[in-house]
């Protein structure tokens, strides 16, 4: 048997393995504790200050965030959430070199009743999740998703944007000036510290009562009754999230909140952008993946959390004891295939292992998107947006395109023969008669079908696949509004002859501001 260590022990040469660097790369003098990437050893306090600065430049360079504004902070449990939770209270803390002067409030999402978790476990996490939110001393709103049964249809509606500032360089400063210069002149006792202060001291008992509304278990039951209709994970997961959306819009729009600050770090943007291509959301990606998306007008969504990878924040809610809760959600212990984001993530994930620079190329090619249908603002008409996302309808195109020729796909694999043309009168039943609830609106076949055919007009061409894999009907205010869009497009078609083009309007001289 060959004896390494006796025969040839001075000639062999030993593998040495790789080592933290002994200095930090930032101030080359304590001990690097952690590598982020290859060469970028940091100790632990210069690891804080890179964090923390990373954070405050996306706010300063994108200059979204005025002076005074209350901005609503989406906190799901998870680590990118709760980090940025974190930055928000070192940014508004007094020990802080360059305040944040927004007034920060927090809202978390119940979705419990649609994973199939029990009341039980659902009030645990809540409970752990309060006592998170109750020691930042922000306004906090805890909402179930079985709220979102009883929204009104309003909320499909673009606010308007009428008072929201012009983002500009010059506007920011004038505005921080005029911050400033009136926090000056006014009492200290009014003072934007003092205000969060002021909102900070409500009594737990006002906050609860004012946010929290009771759940029945028949709010429960028809919220699974509506994901159980669902035919794949994938539809599962894209209608949860418009449903959070709507959510999160509605509770910012009632509490008057302006903006609106999600926890999408850079791993899960990479992840979002190429599973928002494989379900069909190309046209929308530069609003789904850039730091700002203005589509709702009056609310406007920032991503401040989008330049960490999910490496960074995990190292640094480990180092600095920053809590978080686990939440099983739908696709928890799924397989790889279970649905296309699950799989996304799962090749994503895979890659960055074995190419660690997969992630901030999938990102920085996304900052290089931009979508060739009409900006989403409030200019945009009602009806030619998405009922579903709110996006711009990517639908209305030229005959010859891609996504005709899908439709004509579709319309042929879906001809029926002649015994399918016999049947075609049979309904709900074998022996051809209607069902009580069909064709009169109440669950039956009929109506659900009606109600999809109606409904694609309205829908873009993910949201379309969406629907397409569910049976019964969309809650009632999606419905809501889905008829009134209809009324509406139906009402201009018979006036269309004595409406005039937006260049025809334009061309006809004004006097005074008057034609």
């Amino acid at each position: 048997m060959c004896q390494v260590d006796e025969e040839y022990n001075g000639q062999l040469e030993h593998r040495v393995t790789p080592r933290v660097s002994k200095k930090c790369v930032k101030c080359k003098e304590n001990t690097a504790v952690l590598i982020i990437r290859a060469g970028d050893a940091f100790c632990r306090g210069c690891f804080k200050e890179y964090f923390i600065h990373k954070f405050r430049a996306m706010l300063g360079k994108n200059r979204v965030i005025f002076p005074g504004e209350k901005v609503l902070l989406a906190v799901s449990g998870g680590p990118a959430s709760s980090s940025m939770l974190s930055q928000v209270q070192e940014g508004l803390s007094r020990d802080a070199p360059k305040k944040l002067r927004f007034v920060p409030g927090i809202i978390y999402i119940d979705e419990g009743g649609a994973s199939g978790q029990s009341m039980e476990e659902r009030e645990r996490a809540v409970a752990q999740l309060e006592s998170v939110f109750r020691a930042t001393n922000y306004h906090y709103h805890i909402v179930h998703l079985e709220q979102v049964l009883s929204l009104p249809s309003s909320v499909l509606d673009a606010g308007s944007s009428a008072t929201e500032k012009p983002q500009t360089g010059s506007s920011y400063k004038a505005a921080v000036d005029q911050f400033i210069q009136t926090k000056k002149n006014q009492h200290p006792d009014l003072s934007v510290e003092n205000a969060q202060s002021h909102l900070s001291s409500l009594s737990m008992h006002e906050v609860e009562n004012g946010v929290t509304s009771p759940i029945t278990p028949e709010h429960t039951q028809a919220l699974q009754k509506l994901f159980a209709s669902v035919r794949t994970l994938t539809a599962k997961e894209d209608l949860l999230h418009t449903l959070r959306q709507h959510l999160i819009l509605h509770t910012a729009r009632t509490q008057g909140y302006t903006k609106v600050m999600m926890g999408d770090s850079c791993s899960r943007l990479a992840i979002k952008l190429l599973s928002n291509i494989s379900l069909g959301r190309g046209a929308s990606l530069a609003t789904d993946t850039g730091f700002s998306d203005p589509r709702y007008g009056d609310v406007v969504i920032v991503r401040p959390m989008r330049d960490y990878s999910s490496k960074e924040i995990a190292y640094y809610n480990r180092m600095f004891d920053i809590p978080s809760v686990f939440i099983p959600g739908l696709d928890t212990k799924a397989q790889d295939k279970a649905s296309i984001q699950h799989l996304t993530e799962s090749f994503v994930t895979k890659l960055q292992t074995d190419f660690p620079s997969t992630v901030s190329t999938i990102y920085r090619t996304s900052e290089k998107l931009h979508t060739a249908c009409p900006p989403q603002n409030t200019n945009t008409q009602p009806f030619a947006k998405c009922l579903l996302c709110v996006c711009a309808l990517d639908t209305k195109l030229e005959e010859f395109s891609a996504y005709q020729a899908t439709l004509i796909s579709e319309q042929l694999s879906q001809r029926r023969g002649p015994a399918s043309s016999a049947s075609q009168g049979q309904c709900c039943s074998s022996g051809g008669g209607q069902h009580q609830g069909c064709m009169t609106g109440e669950g039956g076949c009929c109506s659900s079908a009606k109600s999809t055919v109606d409904l694609k007009s309205l829908l873009c061409y993910s949201c379309r696949l969406t629907i397409k894999d569910m049976v019964n009907a969309l809650p009632q205010y999606i419905l809501s509004e889905a008829e009134r869009r209809k009324r509406r497009s139906q009402m201009r078609e018979e006036i269309s002859e004595f409406l005039l083009d937006e260049e025809e309007d334009e061309a006809i001289p004004r006097v005074n501001g008057s034609l």
